[in-house]
């Protein structure tokens, strides 16, 4: 157990108490608490005197309650009973991934060109399901936010994104490219032709093969959803090139000095393998890694009986004498194996992901007995992450 090797500790109070932090990403793969850490750090660092936003991805009910809530929407919201004696703030808000579409449409659109789009059929459709368009919006809302804090010298000095609850963890950082394919896809240009050239000048110019393709398109789709893909892709012409602008800017402004990813993971081997993918991605993007929180880690009773001598000894009790008594004391070994022996995998797991990555810093988490329901358990959480 000793040559474990040991990692690097992050001190995360020294990143939040930075003001050259300026953005704090919280990334990994789906159901390892990543909604949770952001919203406990943004709390510490709102504590420690930073004026934050916390932009969180559809967080469970309890959390928004935890933060004094009733909900959270597409609007930063001010969260109260904070200790602000340090002078910090603390807001919140959900990404709304249709409205922040509806925004970005309107900001960027004539009104009447504005109006046709949000009321398209396949538009709607695209805004609620299209893959990739909840972590391409997250993006949009995070340079919204930021370009919102630079406009105003009070403020947000600290925006935490909770990354969306993705498949893979490297889709939050795919999809702007994504989006920008598929508006720039062959799909998207055959759609696109009938509304670029018009009317009789486009049975002379599209192919013949265009032509087909269109046919069976209708046949696939039906005329009226064909119509309503042709009318969005016309309306949406004009504002492609801002679509894929924007999503460049933002991915610069991930790889700015003042931006700080977090790498969320358990000590589970599928949330381990998509940290490491997200590190060796992190590295070869040149964006600046803070460190790795390993969440929920079950730590053994302690030193002493090894899980093997605990359950022999289970099992000799259990041999020996059947009183209520010995079962109990039997029991208690059994779970003391149980602890050892989840302690022990946890702690392998974790070694083959320092071993792979010995320049990673870390701060590991303990499992706790229940979840968070008000500030104080937040701060707890704080605590515990900015332990080192």
């Amino acid at each position: 157990m000793s040559s474990n090797p040991q990692p690097q500790k992050l001190n995360l109070d020294a990143l939040l108490d930075d003001p050259q932090t300026q953005i704090l990403v919280c990334c990994g793969s789906g159901g390892v608490g990543k909604t949770t850490t952001a919203a406990a750090l943004g709390l510490r660092a709102a504590e420690r005197g930073r004026r934050v936003v916390v932009l969180t991805i559809d967080p469970a009910r309890r959390l928004a309650q935890a933060m004094g809530l009733a909900t959270l929407d597409n609007t930063p919201r001010p969260v109260t009973d904070i200790d602000d004696a340090k002078g910090g703030r603390l807001d919140a808000m959900m990404l709304d991934m249709k409205r922040t579409f509806d925004e970005v449409i309107e900001t960027h659109a004539t009104p009447e060109k504005a109006a046709q789009l949000l009321a398209n059929p396949f538009y709607q459709a695209l805004s609620s399901s299209f893959a990739g368009t909840q972590e391409y919006m997250a993006m949009e809302k995070l340079g919204q936010l930021r370009a919102q804090a630079d406009g105003d010298p009070d403020g947000w000095d600290l925006v935490v994104v909770d990354t969306p609850p993705s498949r893979s963890a490297l889709d939050f950082l795919d999809a702007p490219q994504r989006l920008g394919s598929f508006l720039d896809g062959r799909f998207i240009r055959i759609l696109s032709a009938p509304a670029r050239v018009g009317g009789r000048a486009y049975l002379k110019v599209v192919s013949a093969a265009v032509g087909t393709a269109t046919g069976l398109m209708t046949k696939i789709l039906g005329a009226q959803v064909l119509r309503d893909v042709q009318t969005f892709v016309a309306a949406l012409d004009t504002m492609f090139g801002g679509f894929r602008e924007r999503a460049d800017a933002t991915y610069k402004l991930l790889q700015a000095p003042g931006t700080a990813f977090l790498v969320v993971a358990t000590p589970e081997r599928d949330a381990l393998r998509e940290a490491s993918y997200f590190v060796e991605r992190l590295a070869d993007e040149r964006m600046p890694l803070a460190g790795l929180v390993l969440n929920r880690v079950h730590s053994g009773p302690g030193e002493g009986l090894s899980a093997e001598r605990a359950l022999t000894a289970a099992e000799d009790l259990e041999d020996l004498d059947d009183s209520g008594e010995s079962a109990l004391t039997a029991g208690l070994l059994r779970i003391h194996a149980e602890r050892m022996r989840l302690s022990e995998r946890e702690q392998g797991l974790a070694s083959r992901f320092f071993q792979a990555h010995p320049s990673v810093r870390v701060t590991q988490v303990p499992a706790r007995p229940q979840d968070v329901h008000d500030l104080d358990g937040l701060r707890g959480i704080g605590e515990d992450l900015s332990r080192t």
